[in-house]
């Protein structure tokens, strides 16, 4: 069985959810999807929370008539029987009645979780009822059955296994099963979400939970590039990556993935395919644990980073003195990017700024600390082990007219990292690109 997730753009429309279908279906193979709600609901959804915290019912019932017509206007756009209709427009109801019932109550942060996961719920309602319509042996699983966090607010894999293949049996013979994505219960069995990740994280937890042959990933662009399309010429799809370059690009500024979100197919070994529902026939990017020895893959760029350098003649021949100025940034809950250290001194970076005067004030009682705001990552992905010779000399040759704050290299196979002005964001990865890639 394969695992499909498409996004809210892929479902955006009554067209998209027929051309989603066809994807699905074409195939005739057993397959397990998941879906996010259809672009623009949840942040329909959130104003309504944010009305109600306001304790403005009228604000929050105005956005809710104005998210009731629009979906009874895709009706008619999606189904064609009067029967499948009528079905959909009672759902419907019920579903704008549940929404309104909270306009009468006092509101709080349950209740906001409820009211956000109606999106995933309303999508894959409507989707299932279009593929029993055309005749599709499809089956809607809840999310809400099967998908909980525990006590520290991370997936309880054993739970998620044990329920979704209870579950699997007990609906066994269906085409295609259909559930929400981001949506989740929380340990004490309140309706909650996965936070990172959302959707493809979901999508990830139940291809390693049925040990599913493949997780395909389906967005509006073809795959990861190995540059921004949006700031550089002559952008590529990357055909391969390892997890741990997929991770590392998405830490480091490639949107199409949250970095953790992948972990769960990681570990179970299952393969992650991205794709593009707007071009269906474009290869993607498949993600895997097997490595393209000797390649680099990519480039990314992460923004907003603020550098930290902290002095002092005390570090000479010291023990214990990291230590003290790490615990500064953990008793803020602020994680540091990149670290180069010398002997009187150490250099950080972060992206974290809420609490930059407190870990300033903290860090000055150790030595002199300087601060550059308005930097940037820019991080370079490949498998890029020091006995690859030449790949280090490759790069420092298309950073050479860009002035480097800090360099990061050995920290780990897959990245060289470097800490730059976001003024020359663009020229140094265009630079890059034209060393690495275009020659």
């Amino acid at each position: 069985m394969k695992v499909m997730k498409f996004g809210g753009t892929s479902v955006g429309t009554p067209a998209r959810m027929k051309e989603v279908t066809r994807l699905i279906t074409k195939s005739n193979e057993q397959t397990f999807v998941v879906l996010s709600a259809m672009s623009g609901t949840t942040n329909s959804l959130v104003e309504i929370s944010n009305y109600l915290y306001k304790k403005n019912p009228e604000g929050a019932n105005e956005i809710i008539n104005r998210l009731e017509d629009k979906y009874f206007r895709h009706i008619d756009e999606l189904y064609s029987t009067q029967e499948w209709k009528e079905k959909t427009r009672e759902f419907l109801v019920d579903e704008f009645r549940y929404l309104r019932s909270f306009t009468k109550e006092l509101f709080t942060s349950f209740e906001e979780k409820c009211i956000v996961a109606q999106g995933e719920i309303i999508s894959t309602n409507m989707v299932t009822n279009y593929m029993k319509e055309i005749g599709v042996n499809v089956t809607l699983l809840s999310a809400l059955d099967f998908m909980r966090t525990d006590k520290n607010s991370e997936p309880d894999p054993t739970y998620i296994r044990e329920k979704l293949n209870a579950l699997l049996e007990e609906h066994n013979g269906s085409t295609v099963y259909i559930t929400q994505g981001f949506i989740c219960r929380n340990a004490y069995g309140e309706t909650d979400n996965l936070q990172r990740g959302g959707s493809d994280y979901t999508a990830s937890l139940i291809g390693a939970a049925i040990g599913a042959e493949e997780i395909q990933i389906w967005t509006d662009i073809d795959g990861m590039h190995n540059n921004d399309p949006r700031v550089v010429d002559k952008t590529a799809p990357v055909h391969h990556l390892h997890f741990e370059e997929a991770a590392e690009l998405a830490y480091f500024g490639a949107k199409i993935l949250h970095p953790t979100c992948v972990q769960p197919a990681k570990f179970a070994g299952v393969p992650v395919r991205l794709l593009n529902t707007m071009d269906p026939e474009a290869e993607g990017t498949l993600i895997s644990n097997s490595t393209e020895h000797g390649k680099i893959k990519a480039v990314a760029a992460k923004d907003n980073i603020t550098a930290i350098k902290i002095k002092s003649s005390r570090m000479l021949l010291a023990t214990g003195f990291l230590r003290k100025v790490f615990e500064i940034f953990e008793s803020y809950q602020t994680p540091i990017d990149m670290v180069c250290t010398s002997e009187v001194g150490v250099s950080m970076s972060i992206d974290n700024v809420s609490h930059l005067n407190e870990i300033v004030d903290e860090l000055k009682k150790y030595g002199t600390v300087t601060v550059d705001n308005n930097m940037c990552i820019v991080c370079v992905v490949g498998d890029l082990d020091w006995s690859n010779v030449g790949f280090e000399t490759l790069t420092m040759e298309a950073m050479k007219d860009i002035p480097v704050r800090m360099i990061s290299y050995g920290g780990s196979n897959y990245n060289i990292s470097f800490l730059i002005k976001e003024c020359d964001k663009k020229r140094a990865l265009q630079s890059l690109s034209d060393t690495l890639f275009n020659k």
